[in-house]
Order: structure tokens, then sequence, then C-alpha cells
């Protein structure tokens, strides 16, 4: 439905979407290396640049200097929460720590510029491009856009995978924040599409079974980087996918309601 082929690569500038980094500096830039954007490519960054990696202010100096686009995540939702406000939120950083928040006050050496506080600010929830629409983690298909909130356009899980219908008619969600593997008869390095929504997570901080993804929707090109190994690829987008079972994601969501993995 919202796939396409493609013969040859077209000329025009490609839309390139690149999934959860999540300090994985070098697996980055062998992945940017692959794909080659030039400056005429629109690139965009679906969140979670930092945490569990270990060169977070690498990825984000990377991101800001070439002026790419990123959304904001639930790891930069968690940063801002435990950093920004009146008084620190001794909840929110004892979580974001946990969550491989360490790591990435490593990279700063404890002390993340003022500069790269505001630009995390400054990242939307969300981008419609038209027949695309990015966001990190999804949205609850019971509700209307604007009675939605930042905290769940990055966190939500469970009630997005189980949607029956698409929430829009005419374009794709596509997300990161839910490693594809997680979701029954999939893969690691394949991706996830339900009802429509494509996920490209595919977890490059595992270090045997995960990739760093970006997806040419132009050319409906996969470009997968391994960290560790050094593995690399291109597939065909339809060959990429795993077009799941709704019921079974259902009742797969409903059993693991409580994990981490797959719960709001």
């Amino acid at each position: 439905m919202f796939f396409r082929k493609i013969g040859k690569q077209t000329q025009e500038p490609r839309r390139i979407i690149i999934g959860d980094v999540h300090g994985n500096f070098h697996a980055l830039l062998r992945l940017l290396n692959r794909v080659a954007p030039d400056s005429e490519d629109e690139v965009y960054f679906l969140g979670d640049l930092i945490d569990r990696g270990e060169q977070s202010l690498e990825v984000v100096d990377f991101v800001i200097k070439n002026n790419y686009q990123c959304l904001l995540g639930n790891h930069e939702y968690m940063l801002l929460k435990a950093l920004t406000g009146k008084e620190v939120s001794e909840k929110w950083l004892n979580g974001w720590l946990e969550s491989g928040g360490a790591a990435t006050l490593l990279s700063y050496n404890n002390n993340i510029p003022t500069e790269h506080i505001n630009w995390f600010q400054s990242l939307p929830a969300y981008l419609d491009l038209g027949d695309i629409w990015l966001v990190h983690a999804g949205l609850h298909p019971e509700y209307p856009l604007e009675q939605q909130t930042n905290e769940r356009f990055c966190w939500i899980r469970n009630q997005f995978h189980r949607m029956t219908q698409p929430y829009f008619k005419d374009k794709l969600i596509i997300t990161g924040h839910t490693l594809t593997f997680a979701f029954p008869d999939v893969k690691p390095g394949q991706l996830a599409c339900g009802s429509g929504w494509l996920d490209i997570e595919t977890g490059v901080y595992h270090p045997q079974s995960g990739w760093l993804t970006a997806l040419d929707w132009t050319n409906q090109l996969v470009y997968q980087v391994q960290d560790q190994s050094k593995n690399c690829r291109t597939i065909p987008l339809e060959k990429a996918v795993v077009n799941l079972d709704i019921d079974k994601i259902s009742r797969y969501c409903s059993q693991e309601s409580s994990s981490k993995a797959l719960n709001l």
C-alpha cells in the first residue's frame, strides 16, 4: 500500500531516515559513507542520538554541524527532564542514568554545553513530510494529534503497535524506539511493518544482532551497518520488511504489556 517499486535510482534529492544511533558515532559515519548524502538530500534522524554508546557528544555535534533534522526521542526527553527545569528531578535523573545516560555524561565529561541543551529543547516531536510522517515512538490511535503529548510521541508502544487500521489514510508513519526483533517472526536487521506504520529501529547497541539502519525512502532502499563486526549491506525495502500479523501482534503485546520491550 505504502511501498512502491523503484527501477533505476532517481537523481532527485533523496529523503533519508536514520534510526536510533545511541552514541555509536563510528557506526553512524560508516553508514553515512555508504549512503553518501549530498547537499541536496534531506537527512532525518528519528531521535535517540544519545545514551548507551560511548560517543553521544560526537554524534550530537556531527548532526548539529551538518544541519541535519532530528526528532525528539525518549532518551533526549529523559535528559531534559533530568537536567532542566526549576530543579533537578531525582526520579528522572536516576531513570536516565540507568537507561544509558551515564555514558552520555561521560562523553561530555559531565558538562553538557548550553548550546546542546537548547538544541535538544528545540527538537520537534514529529515531522509531516507528505506521504510519510516521522515520529520517534508512535502515537495513540484513539486521539487526534492536538490531544497528544511529546511524552506519548516519544514513549508509546503497546496501543500504537496494536492498531488495526492506519492512523493516516494517505501517509506511512515511520518510527524508531522499539526493537524490530522484539516482534514475533522478525529477525535481527529486518524492519517491522504494521497497520500504517514502519519501524526501523534495529538496535545498533546490541553487539551481535544489532544494526544501524538508514532508509532511503526516495529509492526504497535500506542501508545497514553493524558496529562491532563491521558488516554492511544494502537491501531493497520490500525485501527488508516483515509484514506483521495484527492478531499475533495484539496477543504478543498483551502478553508483554509489563515488559520494557513493548509496554507504553
